[in-house]
């Protein structure tokens, strides 16, 4: 099972849209990019495709939209709070950024996320 990985243009398209919020990181994930608030994933890059994180109701909404789409990094295994934004709107930058601030809204709200611990490896 391999994950589809981003080119250059898509990162550089990617990083364009990252909202110029001092709370927001990026950071490499899986071969793409992904950015965070409070340590919560709320907007990334699969190959060609962005996805956000959304509410309930808003997820419902966007999905309504022609092209939009629940978001699987693997098939048959979405994320459920993500939808993939429509490949169409990235002639529709305002869109697109209306979206991705709803997302940074959205997430900005959940409690912090603490980086798990790492393993330390056993000596063997």
């Amino acid at each position: 099972m391999t994950m589809v990985k981003a080119n250059q243009h898509s990162k550089d398209f990617f990083l364009s849209l990252v909202p110029d919020d001092p709370r927001v990181a990026t950071r490499p994930m899986f071969g793409n990019l992904a950015a965070f608030v409070n340590g919560n994933m709320f907007f990334c890059l699969l190959g060609d495709s962005v996805a956000v994180r959304l509410s309930e109701s808003e997820r419902e909404t966007l999905l309504e939209e022609d092209g939009a789409a629940q978001f699987e990094p693997i098939s048959g295994r979405p994320m459920r709070e993500y939808v993939t934004i429509p490949d169409e709107w990235r002639d529709e930058l305002p869109r697109m950024e209306e979206w991705i601030h709803r997302s940074l809204t959205w997430a900005a709200m959940m409690p912090e996320k603490k980086p798990k611990p790492r393993k330390r490896a056993k000596n063997v």
